[in-house]
């Protein structure tokens, strides 16, 4: 039986490097969940790579098809941008794992949808000012970069990812990536224990 890995994590701690780190090894078979966004995309993102990008006509779209699993809004510098996940009816979870970057409401949700036996969590930490000179190099590398954005996703993280949501949502097990080599090592045997 397969299971569904949320990847999680504040902003910049590492969570698309260790995403494709683990879609590349064959350790542990994962086969990737795309979720939809409404933001612009960003430079060297790829549509149906990082995200399906789209707008908030197809997202209600695809919301009144019932295909949405789970969605979230956030009120940016920038205007209104949904980030969500839509069922897809080629999964398999009888033969497969799946794999997706999410937050602890996504994590959540995709909970409620497919049964919390079906998901596993992991969860990514990383020094807060490591992250923030990650989310600074990685602004300055924009066409255009926004640096309001940046402050606040580095913010709200601080809410969304609090220590007493981790614990509601009963999020143990945690990951530091000081050490991409080392953290990728920790993660990947925490799977092969936990995916049958």
């Amino acid at each position: 039986m397969g299971k569904i890995v949320c990847l999680m994590g504040r902003s910049s701690s590492g969570k698309d490097t260790i995403y494709k780190k683990l879609l590349e090894q064959d350790k542990v078979a994962l086969q990737p969940i795309v979720p939809y966004t409404t933001r612009p995309i960003r430079a060297g993102e790829r549509e149906g790579v990082e995200y399906h990008f789209t707008d908030e006509a197809g997202f209600q779209k695809l919301l009144l098809e019932g295909s949405v699993i789970e969605s979230r809004v956030y009120h940016t510098c920038l205007g209104m941008w949904r980030y969500f996940t839509v069922a897809d009816e080629r999964m398999d979870l009888a033969q497969v794992s799946y794999m997706l970057i999410g937050t602890l409401e996504a994590y959540a949700q995709m909970c409620r949808f497919y049964g919390a036996e079906q998901v596993l969590p992991v969860m990514i930490e990383l020094d807060d000012g490591v992250r923030l000179q990650r989310a600074l190099d990685r602004e300055k590398a924009q066409d255009h970069p926004e640096y309001g954005e940046m402050c606040r996703r580095f913010l709200a993280d601080a809410e969304d990812f609090s220590e007493e949501k981790l614990k509601q949502a009963g999020i143990e097990k945690r990951f530091y990536n000081d050490d991409l080599e080392h953290c990728l090592a920790e993660i990947i045997l925490y799977l092969r224990e936990n995916l049958n």
